[in-house]
C-alpha cells in the first residue's frame, strides 16, 4: 500500500484530500507545515507528498527545495490556490514534480498521483512492464514470454523514453537532444530513422505501438 504525507496547513483541505486518497486505498499521514514535514519524512517511508504552498514556518517551496538539495527525489504534487504562470514556474524550479490548483479536482489529483507513483517506480525499478513484456534499462532488453532481445543503445532509450510518458507527445528535436545530447552533430532525421526500425521490430506487437503525430513528433501507446 503506498503511502502518502499530505501537508497543508488548512484543516478543512487536509480532511478532503486524506477522505479522497483513503478512498483509493493509500495510506495517509497528515501535517500542518514543512518542518512537521520534515519530521515525518525522517521517520516514515513515504511514497509521495500532496504539498501546500502556502504554510506557517516552512512553506512548500522551501520544503521542496531543501529535499531536492539534499537529493531526496520523493515525488511531489504542489496543490496551491495561485493559479499564476510565475506561481508554477517557481513550483517546478524549486522542484516540484506536478503542480495543480484549488479548488481541487479530486479526479484529476487522483489521476496525477496515479502517473508520479507510476513513474517513480519506473525510476526506482529501471524496468517498464506493459502485459507480458518487460523493458529493463539495465540490460537494454526488450523481453516478452520469456524471449529477449538487446537492442541497440539508441534504439532502446527512445523506446524507454516514449513509453515511460505513454501517450505524450515528444517533438524529434526533444528526443534528439535527449537521447544523442543537444550538443550532437546528428540532424534530427536520425529519430526518424531509429524509430522506423523500433517499429519494424516490434510490428503486430499486441502491448504497444509507436505512433506518429502529424507535425508534432511520436508518442507510444500501451494496448494492455
Amino acid at each position: 500500500m503506498f503511502k502518502i504525507l499530505v501537508a497543508d496547513d488548512d484543516k478543512n483541505t487536509r480532511k478532503f484530500i486524506q477522505a479522497v486518497l483513503e478512498a483509493e486505498n493509500y495510506k495517509v499521514i497528515t501535517c500542518e507545515n514543512g518542518e512537521e514535514a520534515l519530521d515525518i519524512l525522517d521517520k516514515e517511508y513515504i511514497d509521495l507528498i500532496v504539498l501546500d504552498v502556502m504554510m506557517p514556518k516552512m512553506n512548500g517551496y522551501e520544503l521542496t527545495k531543501i529535499l531536492r538539495e539534499t537529493n531526496n527525489d520523493i515525488p511531489i504534487l504542489m496543490v496551491s490556490a495561485m493559479q499564476l504562470p510565475e506561481d508554477r514556474h517557481k513550483g517546478f524550479i524549486s522542484g516540484t514534480d506536478d503542480y495543480i490548483v484549488k479548488p481541487v479536482d479530486e479526479t484529476e489529483m487522483l489521476l496525477r498521483i496515479k502517473a508520479l507513483l507510476r513513474r517513480a517506480r519506473i525510476a526506482s525499478e529501471r524496468k517498464i512492464e506493459i502485459g507480458a513484456v518487460t523493458i529493463d534499462y539495465d540490460s537494454l532488453t526488450v523481453t516478452k514470454n520469456g524471449v529477449s532481445q538487446e537492442l541497440p543503445q539508441k534504439e532502446f532509450l527512445l523506446l524507454y523514453k516514449l513509453l515511460s510518458y505513454p501517450g505524450k507527445i515528444f517533438t524529434r528535436i526533444q528526443l534528439m537532444d535527449e537521447i544523442w545530447g543537444a550538443e550532437s552533430d546528428t540532424g534530427w532525421e536520425t529519430v526518424t530513422v531509429h524509430i522506423g526500425r523500433l517499429r519494424k521490430r516490434f510490428d503486430n506487437w499486441e502491448e504497444f505501438e509507436i505512433q506518429s503525430v502529424r507535425g508534432l513528433g511520436y508518442k507510444a501507446v500501451k494496448k494492455v
